[in-house]
């Protein structure tokens, strides 16, 4: 019986989905954090974010059990309940991903999209480092060439333009670059986050059986309770004020939803596709973020330290995912990226 779907139009819809999705969460972020509207709690979306990924985690897992509930419990029980040390094991990339999360709302609220994305893709590198260090992987001499490429490219992104300088008086440009410092600070630590924990939950997914929509729903459990925690310690006041879902309207609830499906995409696109593919996803989401953020948002200006750094994390994505492809083919395991 031939499958519904042939592996390349599943590889193509993956992409086109991780496409969709990256750059879709990055323009709605940005703009739900910066349009003239009641502002929302972004540790309350968090929440929620994180509480819908468990919910659909949650389905897929009733779909695997062949729609029985019985089945389903006894499943939840035997792979979360009667086995508290390998739960509580997801506590750790639980907490990274909600100080993660938060760090990016803070990220987007200070940087345009464009320069948000391309810079997020340091994360590329810390991964890296945190495959060397955490699983002993070894990396080629052209793979750590195009990280360099990458590092470059990324500080030729954040490189301000002269126009910037000179249009600006000194108290103006003075709380400009603590903006971008502070948005800058934030998506930087956000790539250490994303680094350290995914290696670590990669680890996690690679010592047993358990499904990765059951290792999801650990992730959310954990997720929500560590964001409201965030939420209790920094926005209690103003949840009391107003309530938790103070500000959010379509725009917000569509963030919400892509947040959550996010990590559901990337499985996807790991199990029906490769590290190239999501080398390409990446790349042309870059490019499609900047178009938009200039035509649509206005937000962005680009320059020519933008092109040149722009050119250089493509190219840098693309040497790195094509080294990486060729020491696939001698070698099951593989750095995740």
């Amino acid at each position: 019986m031939r499958p519904i779907i042939n592996p390349n139009n599943r590889k193509l819809i993956s992409l086109v989905a991780l496409i969709l999705q990256t750059t879709g969460i990055v323009l709605l972020l940005r703009y739900s954090r910066t349009w003239k509207a009641e502002p929302y709690i972004s540790s309350t979306a968090i929440v929620a974010s994180e509480f819908l990924k468990g919910f659909i985690c949650l389905i897929l897992v009733w779909f695997e059990t062949d729609c029985s509930f019985a089945r389903l419990a006894k499943k939840l029980n035997d792979e979360i309940y009667s086995k508290p040390v390998e739960t509580f094991k997801l506590a750790i990339p639980s907490g990274l991903y909600a100080i993660q999360n938060n760090l990016l709302f803070i990220a987007l609220s200070y940087l345009n999209a464009a320069t948000y994305q391309v810079t997020y893709q340091l994360k590329i590198l810390t991964t890296a480092l945190c495959c060397v260090f955490m699983l002993g992987k070894k990396i080629d001499k052209h793979q750590w060439v195009s990280l360099c490429m990458l590092a470059i490219g990324v500080a030729f992104v954040t490189w301000p333009s002269s126009d910037e300088v000179t249009k600006r008086a000194s108290t103006q440009i003075q709380k400009s670059w603590t903006q971008q410092f502070i948005g800058f600070g934030a998506v930087l630590s956000a790539t250490l986050t994303s680094g350290f924990a995914g290696v670590y939950f990669e680890k996690i997914l690679k010592t047993g059986p358990t499904s990765v929509w059951v290792r999801n729903i650990q992730l959310a459990i954990f997720g929500t309770i560590f964001g409201l925690v965030i939420v209790f310690l920094f926005d209690a006041r103003a949840v009391m004020d107003k309530g938790f879902f103070q500000g959010y309207s379509t725009v917000v609830w569509i963030v919400i939803f892509l947040q959550a499906i996010g990590g559901l995409i990337i499985a996807a696109v790991i199990k029906y596709a490769d590290n190239i593919i999501k080398g390409f996803a990446t790349s042309l989401s870059i490019i499609l973020s900047s178009v938009v953020s200039y035509f649509v948002l206005n937000d962005f200006t680009p320059s020519l330290f933008f092109f040149m750094g722009t050119i250089l994390v493509i190219t840098a994505t693309f040497l790195y995912g094509w080294e990486k492809k060729v020491k696939a083919t001698s070698s099951n395991e593989q750095v995740r990226i």
